[in-house]
Order: C-alpha cells, then structure tokens, then sequence
C-alpha cells in the first residue's frame, strides 16, 4: 500500500460482499489488484484495485454498519486539524483522529448528504505482510469484545 498511489480523494467503497464486487470489477472493467487484506477466516477485509490510473479502495462494510451514498478517503496532512475544520463546518462526528493499524492517523464524519469522509495522513510507511499481522489481531482484537 504504497502512499505515492493516493490522490486528495480516493473513492471507498464499504458495503456488503466486497469479494464479490472485487472479483466484478476485475472481470467487467480490467481492474488490476493492488493489494488485499483478508479477515482470519479468509473473507475479504481490505482490497486496493487500479481501473486505468485511478484507484479504488473496497472494504467489507460492518454487519452493524449502514450502507452509505459514499465514501471517500481524503488525504490530509494534518488529520487532526481536518476534523475539527470539518465539525466547524456542520459535519457529524463518526470517530475522532485515531492512530490505525495499517500505519495512519485517521478520523471520520459524515457530511450533510449523508456521505462518509475518511480524514487521513500517513504516520509510518509499513509493508503489507506487516499491515496484514496488524489486521488480523485488530480484527481479532474486536471479535473477543
């Protein structure tokens, strides 16, 4: 996941059968695979896929979770900063700046249309066998609660 591929925004798809639309936008429209994190038990968590120069970020969306209009992973340089910018402006709160595991400080609002925004700036440049040991005791870590 080198960071030299994001843009300002990167369009972030959470939903439901991620696999699913990965393997789809492979077949339909030529979408090479970037990278992949996998949950413990094998199912798609994370994938970055190419389609021509842009990328694309899909994640499996939370059973919890409700599926959104969008979301969009805007890079910053300063996340902390972005999301109090953002709260001033009207957005609603989803999580505070929060340090990931796949090496980014990152936060979340929702805008007034209802969209996700990811507010995120890298902190470490991490490769991915390392992100994906992280993954898996972060996932592992919320299914023991």
């Amino acid at each position: 996941m080198s960071n030299s591929d994001y843009r300002t925004v990167t369009p972030y798809l959470k939903l439901p059968n991620s696999g699913r639309l990965v393997d789809f936008l492979k077949s339909a429209f030529g979408a090479t695979e970037k990278a992949r994190l996998v949950k413990p038990d094998g199912t798609l968590l994370h994938a970055e896929l190419f389609i021509g120069d842009t990328l694309l970020m899909i994640h499996e969306l939370p059973p919890e979770h409700t599926p959104k209009p969008s979301t969009l992973y805007l890079r910053v340089t300063n996340t902390d900063a972005t999301f109090e910018q953002a709260i001033a402006a009207g957005a609603t709160p989803i999580f505070p700046p929060t340090d990931m595991y796949y090496g980014e400080r990152v936060a979340c609002v929702t805008d007034i249309s209802q969209n996700d925004w990811w507010i995120a700036a890298p902190l470490e440049k991490l490769a991915l066998d390392e992100i994906q040991k992280r993954a898996a005791d972060f996932v592992n870590a919320r299914n023991k609660r």
